[in-house]
């Protein structure tokens, strides 16, 4: 498991691509690394519209099991992430559609949004 904590900046989306990519390299993941990466920025640019109040943080949170890799964004803000088919940005659509599985987890406070990204044989 790798997690980096970006302050509340849309520049650290670029950061967190950055890290998400540092970090597949090191566990030498190699397959859908473009999709993890862009999910990555996805949830980063959700969590900074929705779920992070000013001066606070968001965490990036990598885990390698193997057979998946797992994205977590957690956010302490009171937002709740845009739910399908309701009109606004296509982030949350796009993570769907490149992850295997996804979903959001609620936490005091904020909410935790994850997205696994299985491997592929």
């Amino acid at each position: 498991m790798r997690e980096r904590l970006f302050p509340r900046s849309y520049q650290t989306v670029a950061a967190a691509r950055a890290f998400a990519r540092d970090t597949l390299t090191a566990w030498d993941v190699t397959a859908r690394q473009a999709d993890i990466v862009l999910c990555v920025s996805e949830l980063a640019t959700n969590a900074l519209r929705h779920g992070v109040p000013r001066g606070r943080a968001y965490r990036l949170r990598l885990l390698n099991f193997g057979c998946c890799v797992r994205v977590e964004v957690h956010d302490s803000g009171p937002g709740r992430s845009r739910i399908l088919g309701r009109p606004h940005g296509n982030g949350l659509r796009i993570v769907e559609g490149v992850s295997d599985l996804w979903g959001v987890l609620p936490r005091s406070p904020g909410k935790v949004v994850w997205a696994e990204f299985h491997a592929e044989e």
